[in-house]
C-alpha cells in the first residue's frame, strides 16, 4: 500500500509540473510522459495556451505541435506545404539517419502514394473482411478457450499480441511456426534504441530489421514464382506499382503494414480490457447490452488512440494560426491531444460507449494517408469482445499496466488479469 501511496504521489507531481512549467520549455513528445501516462495536462495546456507550439530542443530536434482537433485535419490535407516523405523524415517524429530511411507508401505524397496503396487495398475490401472473419472468430474463440483460470496472467501476450500476430501471420501468409518473429519486428521498428528501449544501439535495431529484410526477400521469390494469390505480399509481388520495389521501399513497406496490423489492433485489444476496468458502469452497459459493441470499438478507438502522432515536414515557408513556420521545419500532429479536444468532441475525457458521435476521432489518421487496415482493426476488437461476452461474466484487471516507452505508438507492454475460475 505504501508503495501505491508513493507512486500515485510521484504521478501527482509530474502532472503538477505541466501547470508550471513555461510554455517555452514545454516538450510534450518527451516519451518518458507517455511511458508514465502524465502528458494529458501538456497537451490540455497547450490547447487552451499554444495549440500550435514549437519545443526548440528535445532529444528528437525542434519540432511544432498541433494539438486541436481541426488544426490536426487542415494540416493533414494540405499536401502541397506538408509533405510525409521519408526523404525528408517520414511520419515520426524521430530523427532517422537519411542512410537508413526506408520509403513506405503511408511516407510517400502524391501522386506516387496513391498507387502504392492501391496495390494492398484489395485486402480490407467488405467482401475480403466477410472471409476473414470467420476464422477471426474461430481464432478468438480457441484463444479465450484457453486462457487461465483462476490465476493472474498478462493479458497483452495471451490475448492483445497472440491475435494480431496470428492476424498478421494470416494477411502475409507467413510460416505459423515463425509468426511471433512478427510481433517483434514490430516492436524493433518502433523502438528507441538505448537504456529504455529493446536494444541498446542503432546498430542492434538495423541487425533486427535487416533480419526481417531478408526473411521476407525469401518469401517474396516464392510469390512471384507463384501464381497471383490474397494474401498482401503477392499483391505487391505482383502488383504494377510494387513488384519493382527496390530494398528500401520493400522493407518500408512490409514494416508499415506489420506495425500498423500489429501495433494498433493490439494496443486497442489491451486498452479496451483497461478501459472497461477504470470504467465498471460501462462494463455492466456492455454486458447487459452487447448491440453496444458497435459504438463500443470506436470509442475504445480513441480513448486509447494506438498512435499518439504523425508527423509532417514543410515544403515552403508558411503562416499557421498565427506561427511562422518555416521550410523543413518538424511538424508533429499530436492525434492524442486531438481525440481530446472538448471543441471536436463532447465529453472527451469520459468514456462512452454508448457515445452518439463515436466515430469523431482522429486515431486512424485523416484523408489520404488514413489508415488502410481501419475497418479490419473494427473487426478484430469487435469479434474479440463477442467472444469475451458470450463467456465471461467479468475479467479483473488486478494491477496497473506498464506501458510503451513511446511518444509514438501509445501502448501497453503489459496488463496483469484475472478470470475466477
Amino acid at each position: 500500500m505504501h508503495g501505491t501511496i508513493e507512486n500515485a504521489a510521484k504521478l501527482d507531481a509530474l502532472r503538477a509540473r505541466a501547470t508550471s512549467l513555461p510554455l517555452e520549455q514545454f516538450d510534450p513528445g518527451d516519451p518518458e510522459l507517455f511511458r508514465t501516462d502524465t502528458f494529458w495536462p501538456y497537451f490540455d495546456r497547450l490547447r487552451r495556451e499554444d495549440p500550435v507550439h514549437y519545443c526548440k530542443d528535445s532529444m528528437f530536434g525542434p519540432y511544432w505541435s498541433v494539438t486541436r482537433y481541426n488544426d490536426i485535419m487542415e494540416i493533414e490535407t494540405n499536401h502541397s506545404v506538408f509533405s510525409s516523405a521519408s526523404s525528408l523524415g517520414g511520419i515520426t517524429i524521430r530523427n532517422i539517419d537519411p542512410e537508413l530511411r526506408r520509403e513506405s507508401f503511408i511516407s510517400m505524397d502524391p501522386p506516387r502514394h496513391a498507387a502504392q496503396r492501391k496495390t494492398v487495398a484489395p485486402m480490407f475490401t467488405p467482401t475480403h473482411l466477410d472471409n476473414l472473419a470467420l476464422s477471426i472468430r474461430q481464432r478468438s474463440a480457441e484463444c479465450l478457450d484457453n486462457l487461465p483460470r483462476g490465476e493472474v496472467f498478462d493479458w497483452v501476450d495471451h490475448v492483445s499480441i497472440e491475435l494480431t500476430t496470428q492476424m498478421l501471420a494470416v494477411l502475409f501468409d507467413f510460416p505459423w511456426e515463425d509468426r511471433r518473429k512478427l510481433t517483434r519486428w514490430s516492436d524493433i521498428a518502433t523502438t528507441i534504441p538505448g537504456p529504455d528501449g529493446l536494444v541498446a544501439t542503432e546498430d542492434e535495431r538495423q541487425a533486427e530489421l535487416t533480419e526481417c529484410a531478408g526473411y521476407f526477400t525469401r518469401l517474396w521469390k516464392e510469390r512471384i514464382e507463384q501464381p497471383p494469390k490474397s494474401d498482401l505480399l503477392s499483391m505487391m509481388a505482383h502488383g504494377a506499382a510494387t513488384r519493382d520495389m527496390d530494398a528500401k521501399n520493400f522493407l518500408g513497406n512490409l514494416i508499415l503494414l506489420i506495425v500498423g496490423g500489429n501495433d494498433t489492433t493490439r494496443n486497442t485489444m489491451s486498452g479496451s480490457l483497461h478501459a472497461l476496468s477504470q470504467h465498471p458502469e460501462q462494463y455492466r452497459k456492455l454486458r447487459e447490452n452487447p448491440a453496444l459493441l458497435d459504438s463500443f470499438v470506436p470509442e475504445v478507438i480513441r480513448w486509447q488512440t494506438p498512435l499518439a502522432h504523425m508527423r509532417r515536414t514543410a515544403l515552403a515557408d508558411f503562416e499557421f494560426r498565427g506561427k511562422q513556420i518555416k521550410k523543413g521545419d518538424k511538424v508533429v500532429m499530436w492525434y492524442v491531444s486531438g481525440n481530446r479536444d472538448a471543441d471536436a468532441i463532447e465529453k472527451p475525457y469520459e468514456f462512452i460507449i454508448d457515445r452518439a458521435r463515436p466515430r469523431t476521432h482522429l486515431s486512424f489518421g485523416f484523408g489520404i494517408h488514413r489508415c488502410v487496415g481501419l475497418r479490419l482493426a473494427e473487426l478484430q476488437l469487435k469479434i474479440i469482445w463477442e467472444e469475451i461476452l458470450k463467456r465471461f461474466d467479468h475479467i479483473e484487471v488486478v494491477g496497473e499496466p506498464k506501458r510503451v516507452y513511446s511518444s509514438f505508438v501509445k501502448g501497453l507492454e503489459t496488463l496483469p488479469v484475472k478470470i475466477a475460475a
